[in-house]
């Protein structure tokens, strides 16, 4: 599955109310840790379709990170049935990320 790039426009049809968990990638282009975690997002993104994979470029869509109290990235969210179930901070391995969302 292809990761969504998310915006405020496109946010709740693809967010809210989706039935399978939703990982949203908070990152930005300069950011090292975010282009390191990239490779490991978009793996997870196409091994694994019973997620959706998003993510939100916070330099394009400040409005949505200030709704999510992102203030350092790369933050990952968890949101299953319209709640956030995990939020991490940081480089985190696949399996990090994984667990987060399984839990």
């Amino acid at each position: 599955m292809s990761i969504i790039e998310l915006t405020k426009e496109n946010f709740d049809d693809e967010v809210v109310g989706c039935d399978k968990p939703v990982i949203i990638d908070f990152w930005a282009t300069w950011c090292g840790p975010c282009r390191m975690l990239a490779p490991v997002i978009d793996e997870i993104a196409s091994e694994h379709d019973e997620y959706k994979v998003c993510k939100v470029n916070v330099d394009e869509e400040p409005e949505l990170a200030s709704a999510f109290n992102v203030f350092s990235i790369p933050t990952i969210i968890v949101i299953k049935d319209n709640k956030i179930t995990a939020t991490s901070v940081g480089l985190r391995a696949k399996h990090d990320i994984l667990a987060m969302v399984q839990k």
